[in-house]
């Protein structure tokens, strides 16, 4: 589609309507947040974790909301302007694509529509929500928000889950958005697969769980360990009167603790590639009233209506957009207009994000599990009375199993459409396992549990169309190994620094090279030397990891992706018929490659891992920077892409040779749920967005070397350890 569809606003009279006013305080409404203010109270510990303890729910997240303000409002504010499709107001025009994505699939109508409707308890939270960040920048009036003066309650309702994206739109993605609509030139955030970060899409998080049978003490273990952008979530602990008292990773700017648990049980989420949205081509006429498309032989309308888009330094531009009965016209291939059927919000989804926070067994758990409204999620639980469970994704349409559809499909059959939702029972699931034992990292289902896992012929692929991959061997091998496990044990498993793709990679390249040293120089042989001594353990002082890790993206680079039934990449598979081809010569051509990049850089090949690797924080902003000449610290970890448990994405930067790490572990927390909750935790670098605060990078030292904080989940503890106390 060309720029005809977009229309440029008819006067400036209506651009004075984009300036974003500020908002009448009315005396009533000062009072009122006042009141509740009182029936709040906030403790910080020592590490600046907030424990929130409010009268009722809706107090609780009232003083949530304030204290993760406190934290990181520009965080709390950018994920709002990301789901209201505004960045373009704040960034310019090369966020137009982005906006109008999100504004396609995510309806602002039907938030406002559900919260109105929605019942009273759930308008108390919202009202709650949006209060408590309105009565900080009342208090705050030194914050300058970059575009939101005023949060309305409403907002919740346009993210209603806690993962970092939450987005579904099967292989569409805002290239062909801005294509289809005219936004071309434009900023493309959710491509999913990007040549120039060739780990980017093997990256992921892990959940474990541990029954009686296999734990010291007879009670169930948990370990909670999202791989995200650093700094995407805080660690809270908010209370009620009301029975909330959840602890853990919250993202911010939702009311919800997203992964954590409370006295009964505890819940995390891994991603997975359940499909949760498919792509019809649909045939398109000019009918006599508007645009039709065809449908079992009849041509039905295309419904029609315009988004206005917004730049910073430019007018409006009214966008003409599309949809039909599936979704939106997101693209067009082939001379076919394409359609996106998807479930990316909706209230019976935030709904299910609160209720499980406050759930008080495995029943009631699995009551809130089988409301199949988690787009976006595995879950991995465990809790009292040494229950253990695994869900392979939760909200699963119902389709033709003998169909691929990873695949476009045809718009003109309705036979094609979703037929409902499969029932809990009848998805991807492991609870109570022989083998006692859960692990997920965002792989296949079928070895979450060893030899008790699911079977795969017991399942339509789509909803498992996931491959293993080296985190998942690595996990499968510690957990088959292990005995019996305590917290410690647990933890020690979480940080195992075994890099297990190298024992694939590595013993094929050392054979490729000694072929060959005959004909090589010194600094080859020798770096192939190098490697064939390695223990393929990530070590601040390893050279040869130094030497694996730049050799292996290159690698990635030149190593063709095999595609399971179902269109997932099995890198497994991929590396194992990429060693078996025979290219040898290849592989050492890319490590020569490799030493010269380095003696380029460094002035040597000889590169110490914890020299190049690094961890360091030195603003707040959303999008990293870096410098060399400011203090880091070495860390030893490296990509979930090489099998690496404690994940650890770094990269060099424009203006840096070092490489610093910008999303993985974030925050990490292990359980035992004994007749007393026992826990540890850790962040990745400190709690706090404000630079000045003693708690912006005070754990990072802890996160490079593994150490676990303990976690403050009764009063008393957390009385012990406070350092502050007050009402928002």
């Amino acid at each position: 589609m060309k720029s005809r569809f977009i229309l440029p606003a008819l006067c400036l009279v209506f651009t004075l309507f984009l300036l974003h006013p500020l908002i009448a305080i009315s005396p009533i409404q000062i009072k009122a947040w006042k009141a509740q203010s009182k029936r709040v109270n906030i403790i910080r510990d020592e590490y600046g974790v907030p424990h929130i303890y409010g009268k009722s729910d809706a107090d609780a997240v009232f003083g949530l909301l304030y204290a993760q303000c406190e934290d990181d409002f520009m965080r709390v504010e950018m994920n709002y302007i990301e789901k209201l499709g505004r960045k373009a107001e704040v960034f310019g025009p090369m966020e137009l694509a982005n906006d109008l994505y999100l504004r396609l699939i995510i309806s602002q109508e039907e938030a406002k529509q559900e919260y109105k409707t929605s019942p009273l308890w759930l308008k108390k939270l919202l009202h709650a929500y949006a209060d408590g960040i309105n009565y900080y920048l009342y208090k705050h009036p030194e914050i300058k928000p970059a575009l939101l003066t005023h949060f309305e309650p409403w907002y919740p309702l346009l993210w209603t889950d806690g993962s970092i994206g939450a987005i579904s739109t099967g292989s569409v993605n805002q290239s062909e958005v801005a294509k289809f609509y005219g936004l071309l030139g434009n900023k493309l955030s959710y491509i999913k697969k990007n040549p120039l970060d060739p780990e980017a899409d093997l990256t992921g998080s892990n959940g474990f769980a541990v029954g009686p049978a296999k734990s010291k003490s007879g009670n169930s273990l948990f370990y909670i360990n999202p791989h995200v952008t650093f700094y995407f979530r805080p660690e809270v602990h908010v209370n009620s009167e009301e029975g909330l008292n959840a602890y853990g990773a919250v993202t911010w700017g939702q009311i919800f603790v997203y992964q954590g648990f409370n006295p009964y049980g505890g819940w995390m989420h891994t991603s997975s590639q359940v499909d949760v949205a498919d792509n019809y081509a649909e045939t398109i006429r000019d009918g006599q009233k508007g645009k039709e498309y065809l449908l079992d032989g009849k041509w039905l309308p295309i419904k029609e209506q315009y988004i206005t888009l917004r730049a910073k330094g430019q007018a409006p531009q009214i966008v003409h957009v599309y949809s039909n009965h599936r979704g939106p016209i997101m693209a067009e291939r082939d001379g076919k207009w394409i359609s996106v059927k998807s479930y990316n919000r909706s209230i019976k989804s935030l709904i299910q994000s609160w209720a499980r926070t406050k759930t008080r067994s495995f029943e009631e758990f699995q009551k809130v599990m089988d409301m199949r409204s988690n787009t976006s999620n595995n879950t991995v639980y465990a809790g009292q009375h040494g229950r253990i469970a695994y869900w392979h994704g939760n909200f699963v349409p119902k389709r033709q199993p003998e169909i691929d559809w990873s695949m476009v499909q045809d718009g003109t059959k309705s036979s094609l459409d979703w037929k409902g939702l499969h029932p809990l029972k009848d998805i991807v699931q492991s609870i109570d396992p022989a083998s006692a034992w859960i692990q997920n990292c965002n792989s296949t289902p079928f070895t979450v549990s060893g030899i008790s896992s699911p079977k795969r012929a017991q399942y339509p692929v789509y909803m498992a169309p996931d491959a293993e991959n080296f985190r998942d061997k690595n996990a499968f091998r510690l957990f088959s190994e292990s005995s019996k496990l305590d917290l410690d044990d647990l933890i020690r498993i979480g940080y195992d620094r075994k890099l297990i793709a190298f024992e694939y990679l590595i013993p094929a390249l050392v054979k490729a090279g000694e072929k060959i040293n005959a004909g090589s120089n010194a600094s080859f042989r020798l770096a192939i030397d190098t490697l064939k001594k390695w223990d393929y353990q990530a070590r601040i002082s390893s050279v040869a990891q130094t030497l694996a890790v730049q050799w292996g993206q290159k690698m990635l680079m030149k190593i063709p992706r095999k595609h399971l039934f179902g269109g997932e990449i099995d890198l497994i598979q991929s590396v194992e018929a990429y060693l078996a081809s025979g290219k040898e010569e290849e592989m050492c051509q890319v490590l020569e490659l490799v030493l010269q990049d380095l003696d380029k850089n460094w002035g040597t090949w000889q590169v110490a891992w914890g020299e190049l690797n690094r961890l360091q924080r030195i603003g707040n902003q959303t999008e990293f920077s870096f410098d060399d000449a400011q203090p880091s610290f070495s860390v030893p970890f490296a990509s979930s892409t090489w099998g690496m448990l404690p994940s650890y994405n770094s990269k060099v930067f424009p203006n840096t040779k070092k490489w610093y790490g910008v999303n993985g572990n974030s925050f990490i927390c292990a359980v035992e749920f004994g007749p007393k909750i026992k826990a540890k935790s850790l962040l990745a670098g400190g709690q706090s967005g404000d630079i000045r605060s003693p708690h912006f990078f005070d754990q990072a030292k802890y996160y490079a070397e593994g150490k676990f904080k303990e976690v403050h989940f009764y009063v008393e503890d957390v009385l012990k350890h406070q350092k502050s106390a007050y009402h928002p």
